[in-house]
């Protein structure tokens, strides 16, 4: 399978029925790929049904509170990242080694009844959004973007290989702007309300706000230290 093909996703063929995978570390994104490990009873159950079947998975992240009750039904952000399993692997314990395409922003629009170990949902697919009015701003953002990176890139060693394809080919807007999203050290809240935003322009303002941020900080070369691409992110 090709690069292409790990992110190809058609619409037409979701049935608006999501398997979710929430967790309090993690903000999926489409168009990037993310290690998983899997290892609670409730999350391997939900893997091998989805690599049975669709290979969807739609990656959550907790609202803060979650502690109070991780192994119950804890709110979550209504506005999901939905994944497709790429490559698994089972290790000797029973656990799973994942790596998950990120596919296309889905909004939750109600929770299903307590029906297995894993929670279930209903979803709308938010495609990425492109206003007419606002066409002629996307190669200036396009270039814009590109120049703030170019600023940073010395920072972000780790990402060399992503940031010379993000640099060097004809990326669409909405791909470059979920790219950098995932792969900058922002919050966790700032990476939820750059999934949320599914309309390209606005998104790419406000990623532009955070890299003249980054740019201006005289501690720059802390916000690298996380690395790119991630670790694996336990459940």
């Amino acid at each position: 399978m090709s690069l292409q093909d790990d992110f190809a996703f058609s619409i037409e063929e979701f049935t608006g029925r999501i398997r979710l995978f929430p967790l309090p570390n993690l903000v999926l994104f489409p168009r990037v790929m993310q290690p998983l490990h899997v290892f609670e009873p409730r999350y391997r159950e939900l893997l091998e049904e989805a690599v049975a079947g669709d290979q969807l998975i739609a990656m959550a992240l907790l609202k803060p509170g979650w502690e109070h009750d991780y192994d119950g039904r804890p709110p979550v952000y209504p506005m999901v990242c939905l994944g497709r399993v790429a490559v698994h692997q089972r290790t000797e314990n029973g656990s799973y080694n994942v790596l998950l395409s990120g596919l296309n922003r889905v909004r939750i629009v109600r929770e299903l009844p307590e029906q297995k170990q894993f929670r279930e949902a209903m979803g709308v697919v938010c495609a990425d959004y492109y206003s007419p009015d606002r066409a002629a701003q996307g190669p200036s953002l396009q270039r814009r973007l590109r120049s703030a990176l170019l600023g940073i890139i010395d920072h972000l060693p780790q990402a060399q290989d992503q940031l010379d394809y993000l640099l060097g080919t004809d990326v669409k807007l909405g791909a470059l702007t979920d790219t950098i999203s995932y792969m900058l050290d922002l919050s966790l809240d700032e990476k939820q309300a750059m999934l949320a935003e599914f309309d390209v322009y606005r998104r790419a303002e406000k990623l532009l706000e955070h890299l003249e941020v980054i740019a201006a900080d005289e501690q720059l070369g802390r916000s690298g230290e996380a690395g790119f691409p991630p670790h694996f992110s336990p459940n």
